[in-house]
């Protein structure tokens, strides 16, 4: 089964909507799912939903703060992640 990476950004709302709701798919389907959320750290409703009733969803948070962003470009922060979520992938 091939695995797809899926990047909602901007300002506004719906990218938590639009994630959540493709996860739901996705877990419906079988398949495992990893979801990183760059926030300052806030628990959503949504979280505690899947993590109770989903246990094929794994959500990590990454915030302001992070290891991720600290005194790191754009680019640098993009492939530290990309490499943690394939590591992420290859457990499931």
């Amino acid at each position: 089964m091939k695995g797809y990476i899926q990047v909602y950004t901007g300002n506004g709302k719906g990218k938590t909507t639009a994630a959540f709701g493709l996860a739901l798919r996705a877990a419906g389907a079988g398949m495992k799912v990893f979801i990183a959320q760059f926030v300052k750290g806030q628990e959503y409703s949504e979280i505690f939903a899947v993590r109770e009733f989903l246990p094929s969803v794994t959500i990590k948070q990454y915030g302001f703060r992070s290891h991720l962003f600290i005194h790191r470009t754009i680019f640098d922060t993009i492939k530290i992640f990309a490499n943690e979520v394939q590591f992420k992938l290859s457990l499931a």
